[in-house]
């Protein structure tokens, strides 16, 4: 495969073919594509291998630009894999303009792009690349979910695991994932307008205007107050909250909203770089049970999220939730909607945890879990690290859910203290 280099790095691109449906090795197949990064001056040394599972579901691995990020601290010990996940990035794609035949056969097909499904990709990967020694592993986010998965399915592939911001409740149901969820989000819109208070009426302002039903993005979608609610995903990263200001501090022009603002309203909406992301959001929670819609059906548990325009109280944002509607505004997505649709009613999901096999761990694992993190929540990773025998668990609210980004390497360098028994 083709190597080529960056600021302090070697790069190294490798596909693997790889059954669609692991039950059936003989039947189709798909590729699976990652990257692998190598520290300039030791890129011929013989180094452990850290395979890298990017947060989603549905976005591929990061595209490096030399030693950035949390890269720079891996490379010191480890020649990193990048995977781009099944239907991800460089992989075999899964999109509106691949998936063939009905909505049926969509949905059985996406069914096999979930944590099971990807640990099993990387098993076959490591039998290639380290000619069956075990690696290392560092999940972030849903990252975190498959790696719980391979230590359930396949602990026996594992040297050591590090998960950042991505311990899973076991038993844990869509249901109970928002209803927690809803909560952390609400809390983070109140911090948002104590810190910007200005936000308040510009939100509520921009709501009101969207409330009329005619404002359009770019691509033609309908800007809907809802759809203007989900911006608040963004308040659950390090510098969100003050991305978020920037986008409402001028969002008007002429009497309505500002082509800026349509267009970078956009950029954060669309699903155009990871529709599996919509497709298989709630799934990647479901257990022997349907979703059916999950977090459209709980947010009619808190009511406040639809009664802001009805007085002067503050506009409350939504976060991680995947809507139905999202399937029919957003044009990336709208083929998609009769899949999504069978797949939110499917109810013999496979488990993906096994917990009498994490109890009874034998791998080195730390995790580092967000106190304040807005997507998974502390509630639910901190029994969960709890289950697992022998993990070290590092609870902090000192970052983000995005931590490991932006922390320059220093999380990654303390879970693997953790786990080396150094910190």
């Amino acid at each position: 495969m083709p190597s080529y280099r960056q600021a302090g790095t070697v790069l190294t691109d490798h596909v693997f073919p790889v059954p669609l449906d692991h039950d059936r090795p003989d039947g189709e197949r798909i590729e699976v594509f990652a990257r692998e990064v190598a520290a300039a001056d030791r890129a011929a040394a013989n180094l452990p291998w850290l395979v890298f599972l990017q947060g989603g579901p549905g976005f591929g691995a990061p595209r490096p630009h030399g030693r950035d990020s949390w890269l720079g601290r891996a490379l010191a010990d480890y020649r990193v894999l990048l995977l781009d996940q099944r239907g991800t990035g460089r992989s075999t794609p899964a999109s509106r303009q691949t998936l063939a035949g009905t909505a049926g056969d969509q949905a059985r097909y996406l069914a096999h792009f979930r944590a099971d499904s990807i640990v099993r990709d990387a098993e076959l990967i490591r039998q290639a690349v380290t000619g069956g020694e075990p690696w290392s592993v560092l999940g972030q986010s849903f990252g975190g979910f498959c790696t719980v998965t391979y230590l359930s399915l396949a602990p026996e592939g594992l040297k050591e695991a590090f998960i950042t911001g991505g311990l899973p409740g076991l038993d844990t149901s869509a249901d109970d994932v928002y209803r927690l969820t809803y909560g952390k989000v609400r809390a983070k819109t109140w911090e948002h307008y104590q810190r910007y208070p200005g936000d308040a009426g510009q939100a509520r302002r921009v709501a009101r205007r969207l409330r009329d039903g005619d404002v359009v993005l770019p691509s033609g979608a309908p800007l809907t107050v809802e759809a203007f609610q989900s911006l608040g995903q963004m308040l659950g990263a390090s510098t969100g909250g003050d991305d978020l200001h920037y986008l409402l501090e001028d969002p008007f022009a002429g009497g309505g909203l500002s082509d800026d603002f349509l267009h970078a309203a956009e950029h954060r909406l669309s699903f155009a770089t990871g529709p599996l992301y919509a497709v298989l959001h709630e799934a990647c929670y479901a257990q022997g049970t349907a979703t059916r819609w999950a977090a459209q059906r709980i947010r009619a548990e808190f009511g406040e999220f639809d009664r802001a325009l009805d007085g002067d109280g503050p506009l409350l944002f939504t976060g991680e939730m995947i809507y139905p509607w999202m399937f029919d505004t957003d044009p990336v997505l709208r083929p998609l909607r009769g899949a999504a649709d069978a797949l939110a009613e499917r109810e013999d999901w496979p488990p993906l945890y096994d917990p009498v096999r994490l109890a009874a761990n034998e791998v080195p694992v730390a995790a580092a879990i967000y106190f304040n993190d807005m997507y998974v929540p502390a509630e639910l990773s901190v029994p969960t690290g709890q289950a697992i025998r022998g993990l070290k668990a590092w609870v902090t609210s000192e970052y983000e859910h995005n931590g490991l980004r932006v922390s320059n390497g220093a999380v990654l360098d303390r879970l693997i203290a953790l786990a080396r028994g150094t910190a």
